[in-house]
């Protein structure tokens, strides 16, 4: 025969599960580490940020041709390796980068400044020295072409 205890309600029971103490010293933890960790993945730039600075360097490239064409004389768009920023002939506008990019011209040996400042001419017919841009992030790059016969600007993967 089975016999059944009754449980004494002076007693002290623990009830399975986790107390709110130790909750908030796990969230601690959790929000301890995620501060440590988004630094070593959230730095440099961004796909977005990337592409978008192609896109400008393209648009400038762009511009700089409209503008030898309209004008009828050569006309530079200037890129700043260092400072990473460009600016157009005609055009008082500075256009800066983000920080965290990697810019290389290649460009006809006239047309480089220094080791830091170099140009991609275009001519009033609408043809060009030629040359490219290369934006880099990490792994990820963007070139940007320029034909020397016909001035056509691309964005290559």
């Amino acid at each position: 025969m089975r016999t059944s205890r009754a449980r004494s309600s002076d007693a002290p029971s623990r009830a399975g599960g986790v107390t709110l103490l130790e909750l908030l010293v796990v969230m601690a933890l959790m929000g301890l580490i995620a501060a440590m960790a988004v630094p070593l993945f959230g730095s440099g730039v961004s796909s977005t940020e990337l592409k978008s600075s192609a896109r400008q360097v393209a648009a400038g490239l762009r511009f700089a041709r409209s503008e030898a064409v309209a004008t009828r004389s050569e006309t530079r768009m200037w890129l700043d390796l260092e400072k990473r920023a460009f600016r157009v002939d005609h055009d008082a506008r500075q256009h800066n980068l983000p920080a965290g990019l990697e810019i290389k011209l290649f460009t006809a040996q006239n047309d480089i400044a220094d080791e830091k400042v170099g140009s991609i001419r275009f001519f009033p017919d609408g043809g060009s020295n030629g040359g490219r841009v290369t934006l880099a992030a990490g792994e990820r790059k963007f070139e940007i072409d320029v034909d020397w016969l016909t001035g056509r600007v691309a964005i290559l993967d």
